[in-house]
């Protein structure tokens, strides 16, 4: 169905008394039926940050019908919003504002805000909420813990990991693993049962060898394990455990199937020596009480599938896999690189030039209409491109059946945040704290005059995608 007959059905059937448009979604407050959010940062001397509702339909701040009458997300307070995790599927957003650490989640359908996760450890540099909204995990640099938060059962977990920055959350939410920044080790989170409490409740002499941390210490409901190898013995036959050795490992992306976690490993950009990634059997970290199965591989034959472009981030499309990285060149900068890798055979292409950005920070990628992946990049002027001369900007559009670069958009400031429009062959994106906004077509920009925010926007997502995967990946 196109986008502008489901409007005119939505609009007829809420002359009707009816208040659905698609997929049962209910008719929000503001009857847009095609809503881009915007967080946007200081829009105003009292005010830290604000979500606004763009309509994505006309390319504008108000309705269609009136210039005055414009739409945000009530109740929002939180400072300095920094990340949408989009789940239009569940009808919400989960918005995180670094300037006070706070968690908050946005009813779609009500256009307002659902509450405040409390239980935080802090200021995050990393945070997920599962889909199911039944866990949400934060890693806290600056509190050296990893937060977990049981939204089912209830408590607020801090295991400590000196050093932990990033974490990555399968999308079924059975699985999570932790990364220590300048570390080349990974780690994972398990919820104990009632036996392993009690067996675990005498402190670190009484926790299994490749535990880290278990809390709280008296009777642990969780326990932080480093992935090591579950076959290595001693002399004497005694387990002993060695931990799996990774490149400076920075996250993890998912299998479709859900069974494998794909590491990558940052390499030199994150001061290390080889990018590459690391496939882990999913089923050992499973952190679901009594349903961990399988083992994780030993060190000696722990897989490493080589990136020579750089490996700090990564997106997965049914066999084939995106991976966006740095490479180091002869003259000592950086130069953007995407890599793709077949997972059917684990062959991997030449990596292909793309914006640069900031070794080792976390980027922007979603894919979009007319097979196009987006990629949005920081910093983009401290790399190889700008220093030689060439196209430097921050966004670069990617056609995927033909497997090159299409268009490298002129330099607006970094590329913080995409989404995709779909259906409307559009994406918008947050680039240097403005919005605009591209066709996915031949990536021509259009007029951005009636989404312009007053503040600084730093992130976007489209509230009503088809799917989860419809979600920057970061």
């Amino acid at each position: 169905m196109s986008a502008a007959a489901a409007l005119v059905i939505a609009v007829a059937l809420a002359g009707c008394g009816q208040t659905t448009y698609f997929a049962g979604r209910s008719l929000p407050p503001s009857r847009l039926t095609n809503r881009v959010l915007v967080a946007i940062q200081n829009p105003g001397g009292l005010n830290r940050g604000a979500l606004e509702i763009l309509d994505g339909y006309y390319d504008t701040r108000f309705a269609y019908n009136s210039t005055t009458k414009t739409f945000v997300v009530s109740g929002y307070s939180g400072a300095l919003p920094s990340s949408i995790q989009n789940m239009p599927e569940e009808q919400l957003g989960v918005i995180y504002g670094s300037g006070d650490g706070s968690l908050a989640l946005i009813d779609y359908q009500k256009e307002s805000t659902g509450g405040t996760q409390s239980g935080l450890n802090g200021a995050s540099s990393s945070i997920y909420m599962t889909r199911n909204k039944g866990y949400v995990f934060a890693a806290s640099q600056s509190s050296q813990v990893l937060t977990v938060l049981d939204r089912n059962l209830g408590g607020s977990y801090a295991l400590s990991l000196p050093g932990v920055y990033r974490v990555s959350v399968n999308p079924g939410g059975t699985a999570a693993l932790a990364f220590v920044q300048n570390s080349n080790y990974a780690y994972y989170p398990v919820r104990l049962n009632g036996s392993q409490t009690i067996a675990y409740s005498g402190g670190p002499a009484t926790w299994p060898k490749a535990a880290v941390d278990c809390e709280p210490q008296n009777a642990p409901g969780w326990c932080l394990y480093q992935a090591q190898s579950p076959d290595s013995t001693d002399a004497t036959g005694t387990y002993t455990g060695r931990p799996l050795l990774f490149d400076r490992p920075v996250k993890a992306v998912f299998s479709n199937d859900g069974g494998t976690a794909y590491v990558l490993s940052c390499g030199r950009e994150c001061g290390g020596t080889h990018a590459g990634i690391n496939p882990l059997p999913v089923a050992p970290l499973i952190f679901q009480p009594n349903q961990a199965s399988g083992k994780l591989p030993t060190r000696e034959t722990l897989n490493t599938i080589a990136i020579a472009g750089g490996a700090s981030n990564a997106l997965i499309d049914s066999s084939t896999m995106y991976v966006v990285g740095q490479q180091l060149q002869k003259d000592g900068l950086f130069a953007g690189r995407l890599t793709t890798v077949n997972l059917n055979n684990l062959s991997v292409s030449a990596p292909v030039s793309i914006s640069d950005g900031e070794p080792g920070a976390v980027s922007r990628m979603i894919e979009s209409d007319d097979n196009t992946l987006w990629i949005g990049m920081s910093k983009c002027t401290n790399g190889e491109r700008f220093a030689t001369g060439q196209d430097y900007g921050c966004l670069t559009m990617f056609d995927t059946s033909a497997g090159a670069v299409k268009l490298i958009e002129p330099f607006h400031g970094d590329a913080t945040g995409i989404a995709s429009v779909t259906g409307l062959h559009k994406i918008y994106t947050a680039e240097g704290g403005q919005v605009y906004i591209y066709v996915t077509s031949d990536g021509h920009a259009l007029n951005n005059q009636y989404v312009t925010v007053t503040g600084t926007a730093y992130d976007v997502a489209y509230m009503d995608g088809l799917s989860d995967a419809n979600n920057t990946v970061y």
